[in-house]
């Protein structure tokens, strides 16, 4: 279809996050003009700690040529091992695939932003979508700040507490909090470990997870159990020294959390606040709206996937978008592509989040079950699927009818 017989020419993109400007490159790519909208005042705002990408996001960013100025900041992680009561427990790979990526999400926001920038595409800051209106040929979104901008489509890419999310359907639900604190530190500290190799650590109390740089530093994660839920501002109202001190009496007892939490300064600690996930939604999209990223799929940061979701996501739709000229029928489309996959990732994972605040009994029958567990998993059938799916840009997208 060309450009100009295309019912879809231009998008507005709420939130500039991950998603949002990989939609809006993919939609550049695909001759269709797209602005990002996001509330924060830049694309690099503090939000957040590590995350990483998996081999299938790395290859989604490719189709942007995002990829290599990923790799660039990123540190390659080429082995994986799990600690439970004291026992070392060496992960599987699979072949073929290049290494897990990690990535400060802060980082990750702001490369995002520059090849999107590169491709053509305008992001506007300090707009915070309040509603939206709909036309017969189009529709309007409008800002707290009393600005209003139109366009074909409107993709909300806005996160986990989505506001389009709420507009597509006033009862869709919201995150579930899994009853933990994250937080993230680079520090210091002498660990048995490898450059590139990464440990998920089940301590007597909380799970945690490190790594060491390339550089030398030590890298390491926490999820702290706390019942009382706190959004990141609430969070980042206690003091990083009162929370240094309660991680460092949480993990009192294990090695090498205590040394890595002694070892960590207050300055260093990132305070990512509330884990979440996403529980399945049942409207992605109505009228001129659809969601995309963790605005309608966030798995526990326990798959390892999110992100990669979330960029695989977002170049689906603009495929959608490109090849189908109704919106409507392109946005049934992309669910029907995309369903099945992010919430086989969501399932996968499910009990795993159980299992990171384990008491000591749980933790006695993991420490015994799961070497054997490992021993007998098929890698390639539980992650394969995962890590060696590809998106073929060039292919055309066979519309499927539109839900009644």
């Amino acid at each position: 279809m060309s450009s100009n017989s295309r019912a879809v020419r231009s998008a507005l993109v709420i939130g500039g996050g991950i998603s949002g400007p990989v939609v809006a490159a993919a939609l550049h790519k695909a001759g269709i003009e797209a602005r990002v909208f996001e509330a924060y005042p830049g694309p690099a705002y503090g939000i957040g700690s590590n995350l990483a990408l998996a081999p299938n996001g790395l290859a989604a960013l490719e189709i942007i040529g995002a990829a290599d100025a990923v790799r660039a900041i990123a540190a390659p992680i080429r082995s994986q091992s799990m600690a439970v009561n004291g026992k070392i427990i060496k992960l599987p790979g699979i072949s073929g695939v290049e290494p897990l990526q990690l990535v400060d999400r802060p980082d990750l926001h702001a490369a995002l932003h520059d090849i999107a920038v590169a491709a053509g595409v305008s992001f506007e800051y300090n707009r915070r979508l309040v509603e939206v209106e709909e036309h017969a040929d189009g529709i309007t979104a409008h800002f707290a700040d009393g600005s209003s901008a139109t366009g074909d489509v409107l993709i909300g890419a806005d996160g986990i507490r989505s506001t389009v999310r709420t507009l597509i359907d006033p009862k869709a639900p919201g995150p579930q909090y899994l009853n933990m604190l994250g937080f993230g530190a680079y520090t210091r500290c002498p660990v048995d470990l490898e450059p590139s190799d990464m440990t998920f650590a089940f301590g007597k109390r909380a799970y945690y997870l490190y790594w060491v740089m390339p550089d030398g530093r030590v890298a390491w994660g926490a999820n702290l159990p706390h019942p009382q839920y706190l959004s990141l501002s609430e969070a980042r109202t206690v003091s990083n020294e009162e929370w240094l001190r309660i991680l460092r009496e949480t993990y009192a007892d294990d090695t090498p959390g205590s040394a890595l939490a002694q070892a960590t300064q207050a300055a260093d600690l990132q305070v990512v606040g509330a884990l979440h996930i996403m529980p399945p939604v049942p409207h992605w999209y109505r009228g001129r709206m659809v969601l995309t990223g963790d605005a309608v799929h966030a798995p526990s940061n326990t798959s390892g996937q999110g992100g990669s979701m979330a960029i695989e996501s977002a170049i689906e739709l603009a495929r959608c978008l490109r090849d189908i000229e109704d919106p409507a029928t392109a946005f049934a489309t992309y669910e029907a592509l995309r369903r099945p996959r992010v919430e086989g990732v969501a399932n996968r994972v499910k009990r795993m989040n159980h299992t990171k605040a384990a008491g000591p009994i749980t933790r006695a029958f993991m420490g015994a079950i799961m070497p054997m567990m490992f021993k007998r998993m098929d890698p390639e059938k539980t992650f394969g699927p995962e890590q060696h799916f590809r998106i073929d840009w060039d292919a055309p997208v066979r519309a499927v009818p539109v839900r009644a």
